[in-house]
Parts: structure tokens; sequence; C-alpha cells
């Protein structure tokens, strides 16, 4: 049986549709005429988006926003070096990724924004995300009028007109209740994003913050931690008795470093921000045993109305400035234990002496056992206050 046969054909294409009519066209109105008809469906759709846009309004209208001054988003003046101090970063941590804010294209002129300030609009999922808490415990934006000057890296700070100190005016207000006072401050903040504003949003805002000067996008984490109500300090990087073993980074001010040397050095570490209300000792402890060294560094804080609170390292140095010095090391082992008798020490302290002082690093495990011990010192007829309230002139 010979074999069946198939034949293929391509099919054939749809027979194209009649046109209207005239009378049809005329009928249908404008658009009957593909042009004017495609001119009209336009404007409908943009009346529509525009009817859209004016119900639902910005959507990034209730998103916090931080006031950054163009002049501290890059640093050029500083010499080769101190970059290469910031440790890398798990990806997605660096700060200022395009997740966590935007910067806004704000012309310097606008009337709404007289000082030519940039805003960044935080638009992550982290904890600040609630504007009205914020803006309620918030601190008064820095630079204030009178109490800087321009300094190597950005605006130094200088006793103002009045005798105003910035010490004074970037501290964070507090009335003692009566109680005895507790204060707590969390350094290291700045080099990782995540931790950064893990201690901005969930610690109280009684709690100082401590900031690395070698942070990119400084002065923005400053802001953000004033606009959260958290008085700030500045960590000035100091000579460890195992340099170069341990090295703080290019900017340290050194044991025998000459007097202009070491000014210089501060110059540019108190210049890459604002809104800090005093320094604070990182390492050092070859540093603080210098009394040449100390002196130094002592009347240019001095000078410039700004408090030193220390770790602990430096409870000998007097300097006629306003000071405090940490009585704890509460994360000196990161263990949660550890942490909570350390903090338990503080208490009982604070009971005895009328007041108490910890320091402690941005640790994952600090900042979840602080968030939980600074919520429970109320019941415990302890006030929590900020370093700047236990500052005293020795």
């Amino acid at each position: 049986m010979p074999p069946k046969s198939r034949t293929f054909a391509k099919p054939r294409p749809p027979a194209p549709a009649a046109a209207p009519s005239a009378g049809a066209r005329a009928a249908l109105g404008p658009f009957g005429n593909p042009v004017l008809g495609s001119v009209t469906a336009a404007g409908f759709f943009l009346a529509c988006a525009a009817a859209l846009v004016a119900m639902t309004g910005n959507p990034k209208a209730g998103a916090p926003v931080v006031r950054l001054s163009l002049a501290h988003i890059g640093d050029t003046s500083a010499p080769p070096g101190w970059r290469e101090v910031l440790p890398s970063e798990p990806p997605g941590d660096a700060p200022y990724a395009a997740a966590t804010v935007a910067l806004s294209a704000a012309p310097l002129e606008d009337p709404g924004n007289p000082n030519g300030a940039a805003i960044i609009t935080i638009s992550d999922d982290s904890k600040l995300d609630d504007g009205e808490a914020a803006a309620g415990a918030g601190l008064p934006q820095a630079p204030i009028a009178g109490l800087f000057t321009q300094g190597p890296g950005g605006p130094l700070p200088i006793i103002g007109p009045s005798g105003k100190t910035v010490a004074q005016a970037y501290a964070r207000p507090f009335a003692a209740d009566g109680k005895p006072k507790v204060a707590l401050i969390i350094g290291g903040l700045g080099l990782n994003a995540k931790e950064t504003r893990e201690a901005i949003s969930a610690l109280p805002p009684e709690v100082t913050l401590s900031f690395v000067p070698y942070s990119e996008g400084l002065q923005g984490w400053i802001d953000m931690a004033r606009a959260a109500g958290h008085e700030v300090l500045l960590e000035a990087p100091m000579e460890p008795k195992d340099y170069p073993d341990n090295d703080p980074g290019p900017y340290t001010l050194m044991a025998d470093g000459q007097p202009q040397e070491t000014t210089q050095r501060l110059d540019w570490l108190l210049s890459r921000a604002t809104g800090y209300f005093g320094v604070t000792n990182y390492l050092g402890s070859k540093f603080v045993a210098s009394a040449g060294a100390m002196n130094v560094f002592e009347t240019e804080l001095r000078q410039r109305g700004l408090a030193f609170i220390d770790d602990g390292s430096a409870s000998h140095v007097g300097g006629a400035l306003p000071r405090a010095s940490a009585d704890r090391i509460v994360d000196d082992q990161l263990d949660g234990g550890a942490i909570d008798a350390q903090f338990g020490a503080l208490e009982t302290q604070a009971a005895r002496n009328g007041q108490a002082l910890g320091s402690g690093f941005a640790y994952p495990i600090t900042l979840q056992e602080a968030t939980r011990w600074a919520s429970g010192l109320a019941a415990k007829g302890i006030q929590l206050v900020p370093a700047s309230a236990l500052a005293t002139r020795r």
C-alpha cells in the first residue's frame, strides 16, 4: 500500500476589517478620527493620573527627613590615608545606600530651605520610621548660629559671643527628679549602618551616642541621632600603648607629638561634623598618661567650649572643662549575662553614690541588652539621664 501523502498549506491571513463608513465615523464623534482619538485618550489618561495624585498625595510626605548641609556630603580637604581605616562592610550595610536614604534636589535658593540644606528622606524599613516620635524628642538642628567657624574639614566649634558653649547648646536637656541617676554611652557608631540605625532608633533618647570621626556620612548620622533626641559625642583616636600594632588611624593623637601637630590633627577631627557636645577617647592608654599631650588636648577643648567624657582611662584628668569618666565598661565580655551583671552594678553604684556612668560599644548583644535594661529603670526608682548631666568641672 503506498504511503498516504499529506499536503501542508499556509493558513490564509484574515481578511482586513472594513473601514467604518462616514456615517459611522460621525456617530463616533472625535473618536472616529484616529489622530483626535489618540489625543483625547492621552488627555483622559493624564487627567486620571492627576486626580489620583491629588487624592493620595505625596507617597513620601509622611517620611521623616533629616537636613544635611551640602558642605558635609563629601570631604576633599583631608590628606590621603584616613579612608583606609574604614572597615569593609557586608553588602548592603554601607551608610547612605540607595535603599537607606534619598537626597533631595532642593535648590539652594529655595525660600522654604533658607540654609541651603539638602533633605535626606529615610526610606528603609528601620525603626526610625515614626516621624512623630522622632520629632517629639528631637534636639535642635546643628549647627547653631554663632557657635562655629570654618575649619579644615567643615565647621569648628567655638564659644559664642554671649559665652554660651557647644557643651551647653548641644547637650540634651534634663531635669533631675531626685532619684539616683545613671547614664550610658554607646560608642563606635557610624561605621556599620545597620547597628547605627538600631542604636538611634531602639535606645531611649536619654542614651548618649558616640560616633567615629572617620565614618562616611558622619554629619547625616549625627543629624539622625539628634532628630531622635540623642545627644552626641565625637570620638578622638588616641595613641594606645601597643601602637602601631593597634593603630586608630592616620589622625591618631600621639603622646610624643608636637603641640602644633596635635592641634592640627584635633582640628581636622573636630571639623568632620557638628552637633556634638563633647569629645570622648577612642583607645589612648599611652596618650592620656602623657601630661604634656593631655594639656594640649584639654586646652583645645576648653577654648572651643567642649566637654570631655572618657571611658574611665582618664579619670585622673581635670582640665577645667566639663568632665566625666565612665565607672564601668558594660561589654568587656560579649555575653548577655555578663552585660546584665554590669548594668546591675551600675544600678548599685547609682543607689550608693547618687549617680553612675556606663560605657559600651555598638555590638548587637550590647544594643539588645541595653534596650531591655533601660526600659526597666524607672520601675526600679532610677532615672536614666544623658551623660552630659554627669559632667562637672574639675
